[in-house]
């Protein structure tokens, strides 16, 4: 009889103690409610107030009045899926599979940087780790990029801002016992040192410091400068291509003018070389047109005059 007690009491503590879930805001997290199956109904409850519940008997699922209703859905008929998690979603939810009750927790974690961008060295910049679920008597800490604990709570302010300090850091937070971390990346830009240019000995000076020894006085050797030297060449050669251009057409132009005056002057000899025959015979007779005939003599007039 003890020994069944006991058990009775130990699996009481077991189904009271909270398991806990942690995400960031407007992520998907799923519940798992702590049961393989269930038999008659299962339930789904938000600090006291019904979210889903699920009568094998009847086969429907009725949603209560909580307000995180609209975003939740069972998945596997026993886990609950909450979309676009919210600040205001942690807290403790409670399945209750059968008639028996398991625990749980949401925490909805948030950390940042303000200003997020990557930071100057000397520049100033703030951590915020913001933690909605946890128990008052629940702890923050920031811990540094080397793993050190940085002094202060769910707030640092960095000032000014080192090299060192560019890294992940990690917002620890603890709940039932257990330590949780949420990572943040800081970025912080590395220091530009003066860099002097490399002075090198001179070998007809014995051994003194010569800077100007080795190095190109006209500067054109860098990267920069073998693409003047590209760009340069190239242009060089579309100038000698113009030009071979030129020439060619130059010289059909005056081909094709030579053959123009040979064509011309030999037209002109072709003229004057042309003779016409003349002939010196005599014009021929002009025929009487037609209509208008010689007069003939009058007989009369031929006869002498009779002399009396």
């Amino acid at each position: 009889m003890n020994v069944i007690v006991c058990l009775g009491f130990v699996l009481g503590a077991l189904s009271a103690a909270a398991t806990v879930f942690h995400t960031k805001p407007r992520q998907r997290v799923t519940l798992e409610c702590g049961v393989d199956s269930y038999s008659r109904s299962l339930a789904w409850s938000h600090r006291d107030e019904l979210i889903i519940q699920i009568d094998k008997r009847s086969g429907f699922p009725r949603k209560g009045p909580a307000a995180i209703k609209e975003r939740t859905k069972l998945k596997r008929d026993k886990n609950l899926e909450i979309s676009d998690v919210r600040r205001e979603d942690a807290g403790a939810f409670t399945c209750e599979a059968d008639g028996r009750s398991h625990a749980h927790t949401l925490l909805v974690v948030s950390v940042s940087a303000s200003p997020s961008e990557e930071l100057q060295p000397g520049s100033k910049v703030t951590l915020q780790c913001e933690v909605a679920g946890l128990n008052p008597d629940s702890t923050v800490q920031w811990m540094r990029p080397d793993g050190s604990a940085h002094e202060g709570s769910d707030t640092v302010h960095l000032n000014p801002v080192a090299a060192s300090d560019s890294g992940t850091w990690e917002c620890a937070f603890s709940h039932g016992g257990e330590t949780y971390r949420e990572k943040l990346d800081v970025r912080v830009k590395d220091p530009v040192s003066p860099t002097s240019p490399a002075v090198r000995t001179s070998e007809f000076n014995n051994g003194t410091p010569c800077p100007s020894c080795g190095a190109d006085p006209l500067g054109w050797w860098g990267p920069l400068g073998w693409w003047l030297w590209a760009a340069a060449g190239a242009g060089g050669l579309v100038v000698l291509l113009l030009m071979v251009l030129v020439i060619v057409l130059c010289r059909r132009i005056r081909r094709r003018k030579r053959k123009w005056q040979n064509k011309m002057k030999n037209g002109q000899r072709s003229a004057r070389s042309k003779t016409y025959c003349q002939c010196n015979c005599r014009p021929a007779a002009e025929k009487p047109q037609p209509g208008r005939q010689k007069a003939r003599p009058s007989t009369l007039a031929q006869k002498p005059l009779l002399r009396e």
